[in-house]
């Protein structure tokens, strides 16, 4: 039966941000074969997907620029249970994870999971850089702007708009 949430909710599902990113291939298409992969996982439904945003690399060995976007997920698997499922779809479309940076066709990282706070092993939520790397920030609130950060008690669309600010002493 449904539970008490929001509307359309089912009991035992938890919200989640996936942070997407692709700068080697056909980017785009990319970005949508990770969505539909995405809505295939078990338990697991794309409720909404942020536009897609260019953005140079983060370092000069990461390549060309990346396609960023994020998805908010519906899913009954543990934090764990995603982490998993995301690297495996991350293998399935072309990831090599070699211990060295640089170019790739997909990146999937989980950004968020509604209530959880795991500061160790295999699946860190929330991701420990999401608030200062605006290609992750922004996306994620455009799609889930009420979803809250666990550490901070904010909530992402806050979390944005305070990135938004100019710093001390910077211009007008």
């Amino acid at each position: 039966g449904r539970g008490r949430g929001a509307p359309g909710r089912l009991s035992g599902v938890a919200r989640a941000v996936v942070a997407l990113g692709s700068n080697l291939g056909p980017r785009a298409a990319l970005l949508e074969r990770a969505y539909a992969a995405l809505g295939r996982l078990p338990g697991t439904r794309v409720v909404a997907r942020s536009r897609a945003r260019e953005t140079p690399p983060e370092r000069p060995d990461d390549g060309g620029p990346f396609l960023n976007a994020a998805a908010l997920v519906e899913t009954r698997l543990s934090p764990v249970e995603l982490v998993r499922g995301l690297l495996a779809l991350e293998r399935r479309l072309g990831r090599r994870r070699d211990g060295r940076r640089g170019p790739r066709p997909i990146d999937l990282d989980l950004v968020l999971y509604e209530g959880a706070r795991r500061l160790a092993g295999p699946a860190l939520v929330p991701h420990p850089r999401f608030r200062s790397r605006r290609f992750v920030l922004d996306p994620a609130a455009e799609v889930a702007p009420a979803l809250r950060d666990p550490l901070t008690g904010l909530r992402l669309d806050a979390l944005r708009a305070a990135a938004s600010q100019p710093g001390p002493g910077a211009g007008a």
